[in-house]
């Protein structure tokens, strides 16, 4: 039998890196640039809030509650916001290529998370080539504490820890932000038209580096929160998967909506970990051909999304393509 009421809670927990993400990549590309990077932004996050609560746990016998949630949550969006400062800088100010930029960053993301996380690894010197931070995660994976007296309605809808609910939070404002404010219509119209805007008096450079260095410390949260409550404190490197090109493959999907992203990640959370709730029995090639689900679904949704011919689906007209002032 499929158990739904195991399955829901643990597709929620599967898709909160990719509602960040996927967030996170859509603040940014309202801006017109297309951040391919946001993997490694994400995996740079985790492993920057790893390092603040390795470095906090080690250093003081009684933890304090609050401190131990704060540190690497500042630990993380600083570690993001340097990646989306040096995005900006290549791009922006350097006009570089953001396809090319994008890839490097994400190389680069997991190169700086795997020699930070070997090396946390050497200073515990253990047998298993992994870092378990037990009483931060169990800091950053508390949940309300009547939640198991709701019955099913509190397994499905409160059994989840803040930073669960602040990616929801954070999506919805977005949505709200891009759509009903001044200064939302005002980075709109900077990722349609930069000239246009410039024109009118809108500052172009400002805010494509503001919404890209915010956007990457959405995206960074996706990853801290991968580390610290989905892995229960455990870092190993590589262990992050593709979330960070699924989350980019979300933003098409959704149509560049982040209150969209919310049941879309949901949806490719639930697939990502479905072969683990269908029976199978020994046939280990069903299994496998489940595990493709979410990769399958990523390319058909790719190939519909190129079909849309509305307007208001299409991606912002100048996302990809650096502003020359000169030529306005």
């Amino acid at each position: 039998m499929f158990d739904f009421l195991s399955f829901i809670p643990r597709a929620v927990m599967q898709s909160i890196p990719l509602i960040y993400g996927c967030t996170g990549e859509i603040v940014t590309e309202k801006s017109g640039n297309l951040n391919l990077g946001t993997a490694g932004v994400m995996y740079v996050g985790g492993i920057s809030g790893i390092i603040g609560a390795f470095l906090y746990e080690n250093s003081v016998e009684v933890m304090n509650p609050f401190l131990t949630v704060f540190i690497p949550l500042i630990c993380c969006l600083l570690g993001s916001l340097i990646m989306g400062l040096i995005y900006c800088f290549l791009t922006v100010t350097l006009r570089a290529n953001q396809n090319v930029t994008g890839l490097a960053l994400t190389t680069f993301g997991v190169g700086v998370g795997n020699f930070f996380g070997g090396s946390l690894i050497k200073l515990v010197n253990t047998d298993i080539p992994s870092i378990v931070l037990t009483k931060t995660s169990t800091a950053f994976s508390k949940t309300l504490p009547f939640w198991q007296d709701l019955g099913w309605f509190g397994d499905v809808f409160l059994s989840y820890s803040f930073l669960a609910y602040a990616a929801i939070l954070i999506a919805i404002f977005a949505s709200y932000f891009l759509n009903r404010t001044r200064r939302g219509l005002h980075l709109r119209a900077v990722g349609e038209n930069p000239g246009t805007a410039d024109a009118a008096g809108i500052n172009v450079i400002r805010y494509k580096y503001i919404s890209t260095c915010i956007g990457s410390m959405i995206a960074g949260l996706g990853g801290l929160y991968y580390v610290m409550d989905y892995a229960c404190g455990v870092w190993s490197n590589n262990a992050f998967g593709d979330r960070g090109w699924l989350a980019i493959a979300l933003v098409i999907f959704t149509i560049w909506r982040p209150n969209i992203c919310i049941f879309a990640s949901i949806l490719f959370g639930g697939l990502y970990i479905l072969n683990v709730y269908i029976p199978t029995g020994t046939n280990l090639a069903v299994k496998e051909l489940y595990k493709m689900l979410p990769y399958v679904v990523t390319i058909v949704v790719l190939v519909f999304s190129s079909m849309r011919n509305k307007r208001a689906n299409q991606p912002p007209e100048s996302l990809g393509l650096p502003y020359f002032r000169e030529e306005r």
